[in-house]
């Protein structure tokens, strides 16, 4: 089925909860349905979204906004190691996770309790703890609007990288039906990143579930609900710059620091933005989250686009100034 909408409220499609509209909104239930869209005569330009939980309305948007609600999760047996787990790009990703530790498959344990919907996570190339989306995505099923047929990419064809994927160089053409992804039963844990192996007090995990249990305590206690407080997660990337270039600037010599198989350095966006001393700023409705400095939140319920890209331009500034690197946003601006 599909379903059009005008002059939609998008306040519910943003994680931020801006409020704003579009021109029309178009929902679809399958595959199928994709292929039976006159894309030419909706109204310009198109976006497709997910639960909008990486994205910054900076305006009523003034065409078409698509979302699916494709919705099923099957399971393909591989064997003894492994399985895959085939997803519709309308579930969310959250609960795809839940389904797999559930059942006992390791690898997509870390990335618990990130909101959005699969099709956007293999886009964006989600990522938490040491591990991102690419890593258990065995392939990508599309629909090419300018071929207008439907298209299957193995991993190694969508050049991903951080927060990067071949999607977002060929905005608008794909349309991410669904995803099929690959986990194993082997005892994997990834325990290494972000003081995850402290929250175990030593006694290692046996299942996925305890890490999805372990994820979701440290996420809740760092992050706000986007259902009580208006956010789009982490709002900047983690800058990577040269070796050469951090050692040769003295503001860094105490930075937290991840060296990169290539030579480069990644920084922490969090520990550059809070020794600005960001954390708890605000400007107008929007402010920076007291936890988590990486995080930019609508702290009244009030704030407008124009208060967050404010609030963003003034750390940017801060950053550069301080330390000389300018950070990206991880999201996107409409």
């Amino acid at each position: 089925m599909i379903r059009r909408i005008e002059n939609y409220d998008l306040t519910a499609h943003n994680t931020f909860g801006l409020k704003v509209k579009c021109a029309l909104f178009v929902e679809y239930d399958s595959a199928a349905d994709v292929e039976q869209i006159d894309f030419a005569s909706l109204p310009q330009p198109l976006l497709h979204i997910g639960a909008g939980s990486n994205l910054l309305f900076t305006r009523d948007f003034p065409g078409t906004v698509l979302h699916s609600a494709i919705n099923f999760v099957k399971y393909i047996d591989m064997g003894i190691d492994s399985v895959l787990m085939a997803v519709g790009a309308g579930v969310v990703f959250d609960d795809f996770v839940a389904k797999a530790c559930e059942a006992g498959y390791w690898g997509a344990e870390n990335l618990s309790l990130i909101p959005g919907e699969v099709g956007a996570a293999a886009v964006q190339n989600i990522g938490a703890y040491g591990v991102e989306a690419s890593q258990i995505i065995s392939g990508v099923v599309c629909y090419d609007l300018l071929q207008k047929c439907k298209t299957v990419f193995k991993t190694p064809e969508l050049a991903y990288g951080y927060r990067d994927s071949m999607f977002k160089h060929y905005r608008g053409r794909y349309i991410v039906t669904s995803v099929l992804f690959r986990l194993t039963r082997n005892y994997s844990p990834k325990l290494d990143y972000g003081g995850v192996r402290a929250a175990f007090g030593g006694v290692p995990p046996q299942t996925p579930q305890e890490v999805r249990d372990a994820i979701i305590r440290i996420r809740r206690e760092k992050l706000p609900d986007p259902a009580e407080k208006g956010s789009a997660g982490s709002f900047f990337k983690n800058p990577v710059i040269s070796r050469e270039q951090f050692l040769g600037t003295p503001s860094l010599a105490d930075a937290p620091h991840y060296d990169l198989p290539d030579g480069d350095v990644k920084v922490p966006a969090a520990w550059l933005i809070d020794s600005c001393g960001f954390k708890g700023a605000t400007e107008g409705g929007a402010a920076v989250y007291q936890k988590q400095p990486l995080v930019l939140v609508n702290e009244t319920g009030s704030a407008t686009a124009a208060d967050i890209i404010a609030l963003e331009n003034r750390i940017i500034d801060a950053v550069r100034s301080r330390f000389g690197i300018t950070l990206s946003p991880e999201v996107d601006h409409i």
